[in-house]
């Protein structure tokens, strides 16, 4: 077999590719496993998959031997007329995997006359196919010619796509006689570059320094990949920008319009020309990179304003880092605390937790009616608030922290009130005070605490003799201020009062409507009058009653 032939940025050579194999892990499950590596040439033999499957290779056509796989399809093929399993296409690792550590090809080798089935996986491995490779061509520094020896500047990774020892592991710099070379290990175990100056520089004497960064990787052979660094003296600034403060503290009410003015910072450089020229901009931090465009910075002359509403209940405290950098490159930093004020701008919210309705007109003073909640979105006084009922109704309210229940004061009676609207107010104790209303309607239940009454204590009928039987004679009707069965009203004749003759053989009473009716003729010469007790009583439980004396009598 021929070995590959690379060619990088026109330099050729030949490396010689060892193909390893875990030769015929076979077991009863049916499951063969191939170790390549990647790049092998096309039409390369992997192994006898036949052999290792144990098949005829005189079979191998009438069982039709085949690769089944959506994936590795496009990689192997076997030839039936040998049983070897061979390269269809280019395999490249990096592109398959990534930087995983191991990388797999699964298919199923499929035959049939009998159907068997067995699991093929071939592992791909890592060559040194990849250079190292930095993002940019050249790499510009700029250092100050004052800058003291044993500074060091940390310089871009070079990437490189290979994995373990093929990727990069170390870096070197070209022979000079300012700089030399440090690596550091972040915690991933990476390595970065590290440029550490050596001897002071002299802008007079050389102004631009030109060196060449070269990563290596630890494959075999080893590939690399250069950058240029370009390191530009600069001319000696030794003024740094100086802010008044390193920390500023400033307070805004929340409804503060947009584009007012925050704070105007000023910081102050001895140099002169455009080493003084200091220009102010936002630090992009962790802690203040969503609140950003909340605020704007004038670059000269370093005053800052609001870009947006502010809202209290959103964010109370905004930090702004910023940098005063001179035309130098000397910077000064500060930060800027602004906080913002609470005004009232949210009314209290009321909300009904539970109510009870309707409650029983013999409920005992004391009995919870209702629990409400208090909420308000503003803080400190803007947020105490005070609740209370506007109507004079026999019900308090209680506090209990953010709640208040509602409890019956003094005795209800339905047949005075049916139902009660409680106002509830709730104001809080900003300046000026917002405040919310709430009605709740509460109904009373009827209890049967009232027995029928009769208009007189007692009633006179006159009926005159020979009447003809059941003919109606009087009607006598009592009233219950209750409702529904409380106040449904019977009548009964309950007593005879005089010596007479049976009085239910002469009167009987409509159960409902209480007209009185002769059941037979009256003779004034027999009877001259009847004196009876008429009984009125609801359906209430337990029934309430009430009677009366009815006097009849009989004209000649």
């Amino acid at each position: 077999m021929e070995p590959p032939i690379h060619d990088y940025t026109g330099i050729r050579w030949q490396v010689t590719i060892s193909i390893l194999f875990s030769w015929l892990c076979h077991s009863v499950s049916g499951q063969i496993h191939y170790s390549i590596v990647e790049e092998m040439r096309k039409d390369s033999v992997i192994a006898n998959v036949a052999d290792d499957l144990g098949l005829d290779i005189k079979q191998l056509s009438s069982r039709k031997l085949r690769i089944v796989s959506r994936a590795s399809e496009k990689y192997f093929y076997v030839k039936l007329d040998n049983g070897n399993l061979h390269i269809k296409d280019r395999i490249d690792r990096e592109t398959l995997c990534g930087a995983e550590t191991t990388c797999h090809l699964m298919f199923d080798a499929v035959v049939a006359n009998p159907l068997n089935i067995f699991k093929v996986t071939v592992e791909i491995q890592d060559i040194n196919d990849n250079s190292p490779q930095f993002y940019h061509n050249t790499i510009a520094l700029e250092i100050v010619e004052l800058t003291s020896p044993g500074a060091r500047f940390a310089l871009q990774s070079a990437e490189d796509p290979d994995i373990g020892s093929n990727s990069v592991q170390t870096y070197k710099l070209s022979d000079n006689q300012y700089f030399t070379l440090t690596e550091n290990i972040r915690t991933d175990g990476s390595k970065y570059p590290e440029l550490v100056l050596e001897k002071p520089l002299d802008r007079e004497k050389q102004d631009i320094h030109r060196l060449i960064l070269t990563a290596l990787d630890g494959g075999n052979p080893i590939r690399s990949g250069t950058t240029i660094l370009k390191i530009i003296v600069i001319d000696a600034n030794d003024n740094a920008p100086i802010f008044s403060q390193d920390m500023y503290k400033v307070s805004l009410k929340e409804n503060i319009p947009v584009n007012s003015t925050v704070i105007i910072l000023n910081a102050t450089d001895n140099d002169e020309g455009i080493n003084a020229q200091i220009t102010y901009s936002f630090m992009k931090t962790s802690g203040n990179i969503h609140h950003m465009g909340k605020f704007s910075i004038n670059s000269t002359t370093g005053e800052v304003k609001i870009n947006e509403n502010m809202n209290f209940d959103i964010a109370k405290n905004y930090e702004l880092s910023v940098q005063a950098k001179d035309g130098g490159g000397l910077v000064a930093h500060c930060k800027v605390l602004v906080e913002v004020i609470d005004v009232n701008d949210n009314a209290p919210e009321i909300s009904i937790t539970s109510l009870s309705s309707p409650i029983p007109e013999d409920s005992a003073p004391g009995t919870m009616i209702a629990l409400i909640e208090i909420h308000d979105q503003d803080s400190g006084d803007n947020a105490d608030v005070d609740c209370q009922i506007i109507e004079n109704v026999p019900f308090n309210l209680l506090s209990l922290d953010n709640y208040y229940k509602i409890v019956l004061k003094t005795a209800i009676d339905r047949e005075k009130s049916l139902s009660f609207n409680i106002t509830i107010i709730a104001t809080d104790r900003g300046s000026p005070p917002l405040s919310s209303t709430r009605v709740l309607t509460l109904d009373i239940l009827d209890i049967n605490d009232n027995p029928p009454t009769f208009a007189k204590s007692t009633y006179a009928a006159y009926v005159p003799e020979n009447n003809l039987p059941g003919a109606s004679i009087f009607s006598i009707q009592a009233s219950d201020p209750d409702t529904g069965d409380n106040a449904k009203i019977i009548y009964s004749i309950s007593n005879t009062i005089t010596e007479s003759p049976s009085t239910t053989s002469y009167l009987s009473i409509n159960i409902e409507t209480g007209v009185l009716y002769a059941q037979r003729s009256f003779d004034f010469e027999q009877n001259k009058e009847f004196l009876i007790e008429v009984t009125a009583s609801d359906n209430g439980s337990p029934s309430l009653s009430s009677n009366v004396t009815l006097f009849i009598h009989i004209v000649d």
